[in-house]
């Protein structure tokens, strides 16, 4: 360390003297910053001068790395060591980073936005590179507006024109899942409730893949379904033991946070499995509820498909009554077989059979609640003048015609003023 010197951007003392070409550099070993810049000469008429010219002025550099790029490189640099990403993803998330600050929506725009610019260059690396991470743990990280978040992911991947795939949902499961302290006995984790961590990822990904199905995760952060399907994979492996335990001490006792809508998309799952349960036979004379269905997990996930087909069917198919057999009758492409109808209806006649559940989107099946503004107040006195247009509008019997036939020819006489055809 030269000098004892301290460096003018971040104060460190950490200088060392980097010899760039022919030329002698204290650089800053902290955050790259060139202290003093060494000399050059281009020309011999130059050197014979004693002239120096500065490495800058001879090539032409004149830009310089602003002190917010610095800054925001660093930050990048460290979110990718803090997730433990390999090397080449934190050079690639770099390279992103710089791409973008070239912009000048971005170079301009606020210290927000620039701060969440590191998590979204991180993202879309990770994505590319097929590492399963979520929106929610950058943001967590980086204390970031989830709504800024988005907003600015989408933005830069349109802006540097990059092809981003889709999140593996599997992936994601096993790298969730994985981080649960339920795998081995510790002096917070009772042995009852220690679980085989193979057993749990398998029932958990079939969980996650039936609310895939039954469009529980279509257009919702994943994190809340996958927490849901681990609790319920968790209690159905030892349901004697595990039934009384809530979700809420679940996750406090897998030392993971618990999402806010966790308990609703564990509402939404114990729905589905319950609509499964009442197609079983065995099941149906059992009158199963939330809690007792979650000791049928393992049968209900074996024969799924099924289920889901009788279970949730087209509501579109038109039963007719009189005791009429349905014999598994084709509705159409996309609409399914009348499942519902395979067997010989023995109704009453004149009475007709309840009408078969949708599977749709719970957004469709309970729509949020929308405040229709207020009709505008009509400023009508009725002293507006009426045109003789709009007046014929309103006639409507021959006597109004002649009526008003003879008004205007009576109008005519008196004024001399032809009416308007």
């Amino acid at each position: 360390m030269p000098g004892g010197g301290r460096c003018p951007d971040c104060g460190s003392t950490e200088l060392v003297e980097d010899s760039h070409y022919s030329q002698s550099q204290l650089v800053c070993s902290d955050c790259g910053c060139v202290v003093t810049e060494g000399v050059l000469t281009t020309t011999f008429s130059d050197e014979g001068n004693l002239r120096e010219v500065t490495y800058s002025r001879s090539t032409g550099e004149n830009e310089q790395v602003s002190r917010s790029q610095q800054q925001g490189l660093r930050r990048v640099r460290d979110l990718c060591r803090v997730l433990q990403l390999p090397s080449t993803f934190e050079d690639t998330a770099v390279a992103y980073y710089q791409q973008a600050y070239r912009h000048p929506g971005i170079r301009a725009a606020r210290l927000q936005k620039k701060e969440v610019l590191v998590g979204c260059c991180v993202l879309i690396t990770c994505r590319q590179h097929n590492w399963p991470l979520t929106m929610g743990t950058i943001c967590a990280l980086l204390y970031a507006d989830l709504d800024v978040f988005s907003g600015t992911y989408m933005q830069i991947v349109k802006l540097l024109g990059l092809d981003v795939p889709s999140l593996c949902l599997a992936d994601l499961v096993k790298t969730y899942c994985s981080s649960f302290k339920l795998f081995q006995a510790s002096p917070s984790v009772p042995a009852k409730y220690v679980e085989d961590k193979e057993k749990m990822l398998s029932r958990t990904l079939q969980l996650v893949e039936l609310a895939d199905e039954t469009w529980l995760v279509t257009g919702r952060h994943p994190l809340p379904v996958i927490t849901a399907a681990t609790f319920l994979a968790w209690q159905s492996l030892q349901p004697s033991e595990r039934l009384r335990c809530s979700l809420a001490r679940f996750c406090k006792l897998a030392n993971v946070d618990l999402p806010c809508p966790a308990s609703s998309r564990l509402q939404e799952l114990l729905a589905v499995l319950l609509r499964m349960a009442e197609q079983l036979a065995w099941l149906q004379v059992l009158r199963l509820d939330k809690r007792s269905v979650v000791k049928h997990i393992g049968d209900l996930l074996q024969h799924r498909h099924t289920l889901i087909r009788k279970a949730f069917r087209d509501g579109t198919a038109e039963l007719e009554g009189g005791g009429k057999e349905l014999q598994g009758q084709d509705l159409g492409p996309g609409r399914g077989k009348a499942e519902a109808a395979s067997s010989s209806l023995d109704l009453p006649e004149g009475k007709r059979p309840a009408s078969p559940a949708l599977l749709l989107p719970p957004c469709m099946l309970k729509p949020p609640k929308r405040i229709c503004p207020p009709p505008p107040i009509s400023t009508v006195t009725g002293d507006e003048d009426i045109s003789d247009s709009e007046i014929e509008q309103y006639l409507r019997t021959p006597q109004e015609m002649r009526d008003f036939q003879k008004a205007q020819a009576a109008r005519q006489a008196a004024t001399g003023v032809p009416n308007p055809t």
